[in-house]
């Protein structure tokens, strides 16, 4: 225990390689939202997903709640829009996007995360970037764009916009929107911040749950193993691990960094197809992937390393 213990809290202080397990998660959340959409409806994936989230950090979170309990009071109102944010709305429109949008959009348009970021930070809170970093943000972006078109730039051309880029589009902005609002988080431990805001994410979410049941043209949601095990992953992996890794990444070295990362999505996704699919890797995944790293050596080289 001690020995996993130190190396854990080594982790916790090393953003660079805590804050890549987000991505990878979070790409696994995508493939999983395309492969169980004709099973449940996007907002009760979403409600049962913060509610076996809630209850699985519950009992080793409830401390640290208690102990942040003056703080969640007196702070209230950024939590919440902290969580209507990052939990309530952008998964949730992410679940819905799938129902219509094709993998290259959707992939597309979550690349374009870091930008909104960085967007987000200057009009809220006059944070500039350098000559530099925009240059690598603008390889990072083309470096993802190169894995999702396949090293076809003329697809780019052929694609059509429906109801499901909306809604994508919008699911990347709010998500931009809470990382670049993350500066504002009251002082408070990692574990009692992640339940406030999925808690409240959680009573944001259940009125629209109960809309949906009573519109949905889906029937109502029949639990099985495969829902039982989908839930059981987007509640562990794309939530709580990958929430405590990207909200501490935005702690230690700031949201436009941190941002970047987001890149690392078509990167896992393909490593995926790889090992679970049996797809293949051609020489656009390594193009793509090395403009990818070039451009955050590039964006990080005026910063040292903490």
């Amino acid at each position: 225990m001690p020995f996993i213990q130190f190396w854990l809290s080594r982790l916790y202080r090393a953003p660079y390689v805590l804050i890549l397990f987000a991505p990878l998660f979070w790409a696994g959340n995508i493939v999983l939202g395309r492969g169980i959409y004709q099973l449940i409806p996007p907002v009760s994936l979403a409600f049962w997903r913060w509610v076996v989230a809630l209850i699985i950090l519950l009992p080793f979170s409830w401390s640290h709640v208690r102990k942040d309990w003056p703080t969640i009071r007196r702070h209230w109102k950024i939590l919440l829009l902290l969580a209507f944010l990052g939990v309530t709305c952008f998964n949730t429109m992410l679940y819905r996007a799938v129902h219509t949008t094709t993998a290259i959009n959707g992939s597309l348009i979550q690349s374009s995360m870091p930008a909104w970021i960085v967007l987000f930070s200057l009009l809220l809170f006059r944070e500039r970037i350098s000559r530099i970093q925009t240059l690598g943000m603008i390889l990072c972006i083309l470096g993802a764009f190169n894995i999702v078109v396949h090293g076809d730039w003329l697809t780019i051309s052929r694609i059509i916009i429906v109801k499901g880029d909306i809604w994508m589009i919008v699911a990347v902005a709010l998500y931009a929107c809470y990382s670049a609002l993350m500066r504002k988080r009251p002082m408070m431990t990692g574990l009692g911040f992640l339940t406030a805001t999925f808690a409240m994410g959680c009573f944001l979410l259940f009125p629209l749950y109960l809309w949906e049941l009573s519109v949905s043209e889906l029937p109502a949601v029949r639990f099985n193993w495969q829902i039982g095990a989908s839930i059981l992953y987007v509640a562990v992996f794309p939530s709580i691990l990958a929430y405590l890794c990207w909200n501490r990444g935005i702690e230690l070295i700031g949201a436009n960094r941190t941002g970047l990362y987001i890149n690392f999505i078509p990167i896992f996704a393909s490593i995926l197809a790889v090992i679970l699919l049996h797809e293949r890797l051609f020489a656009f995944h390594f193009i793509g992937i090395s403009m990818i790293i070039g451009g955050m050596i590039i964006f990080n080289r005026m910063h040292p390393q903490i």
